[in-house]
């Protein structure tokens, strides 16, 4: 199918957004299409994993979106690289406030579909906005579980620090999200799967972006570490939900937050698809898990928009 593809520009919380608008061919011509809105993991930007589902979904015949989290990529926000859970949740909002403005998009069949971070963000986002009647999460994390891993504590004091030195003139202090190459994760030692995963895809020509620089400013982990995705899932989500995970597991933990998820939602159609052989970063980009998990979505999204 014939999809146009529209880079646009929209307000969420004051900041401009800028994303890619997929229309599929004679969507603009009618006034009742469902839309699934796409969130990007951490790290990451619209021109990658969360971008390839957008691109699918919309060549079944979805309209689509996927945008760079404020602070992020294309869009606006200082300081540059931070990553403000209550933020990617407020931009979700705010994409949602601009597809009901397109006199082409059904208002009242909008979707959510997130991707590692962003599955959790997208999940947390559907609770209290009610707008969103289905919600969809490939490899979905709970970010906040994962920061507070380790000694959550000593990285809090260290940030208590950094804040004071920067209230006092000192320079912000813009740390990585991963290693940069594998030399260097090799040179730390790390070798994890989900690991060699992220540098696979973020630091090589796979899948690298220079709208995800891997870059994240320091003291923004005291909002992450603080976060919780899934609070509440038990009472709030109560949308349909279809949760898509790899039983290949890793540091990362999706496998592990998808169970936990399925357990926890108050949705009463909710469902948990596991591709076997396929680990995280498999499904960003791999073209056979990838299919799977979009052949999954996309009759989860028929049956509920």
């Amino acid at each position: 199918m014939t999809v146009t593809k529209k880079k646009v520009k929209f307000h969420a919380h004051g900041l401009q957004i800028v994303a890619i608008l997929n229309v599929p061919e004679h969507s603009g011509e009618k006034e009742q299409n469902p839309v699934i809105v796409c969130v990007h993991p951490g790290s990451s930007c619209k021109d990658q994993t969360a971008g390839i589902y957008a691109d699918k979904l919309a060549e079944l015949g979805y309209v689509t979106i996927v945008f760079d989290a404020s602070y992020q990529g294309e869009s606006e926000g200082k300081p540059r690289y931070a990553e403000y859970p209550a933020a990617r949740v407020e931009d979700i909002r705010s994409v949602v406030d601009y597809l009901t403005t397109l006199d082409y998009v059904d208002e009242n069949r909008i979707g959510v579909l997130g991707v590692c971070a962003g599955g959790g963000y997208a999940v947390n986002a559907a609770m209290t906005e009610r707008r969103i009647k289905a919600v969809g999460t490939v490899v979905g994390v709970n970010i906040g579980r994962g920061y507070r891993e380790g000694d959550p504590i000593k990285v809090l004091e260290e940030i208590a620090q950094q804040r004071t030195a920067e209230a006092r003139g000192v320079e912000p202090m813009v740390t990585q999200w991963i290693p940069n190459s594998h030399a260097e994760r090799e040179e730390a030692g790390m070798s994890d799967i989900d690991l060699v995963g992220a540098v696979d895809y973020y630091r090589t020509p796979r899948g690298q972006s220079p709208n995800s620089p891997n870059k994240l400013k320091f003291t923004s982990m005291d909002s992450i570490i603080g976060f919780d995705a899934f609070h509440l899932a038990e009472r709030l989500l109560t949308q349909p939900l279809q949760i898509i995970v790899g039983d290949v597991q890793g540091a990362f933990g999706s496998y592990k937050d998808g169970h936990e998820l399925y357990d926890r939602a108050a949705s009463e159609k909710k469902d948990l698809f596991v591709i076997e052989g396929a680990s995280h970063y498999d499904l960003y980009d791999r073209p056979e898990p990838v299919s799977k998990a979009v052949e999954k979505l996309c009759a989860f999204y028929k049956e509920n928009l």
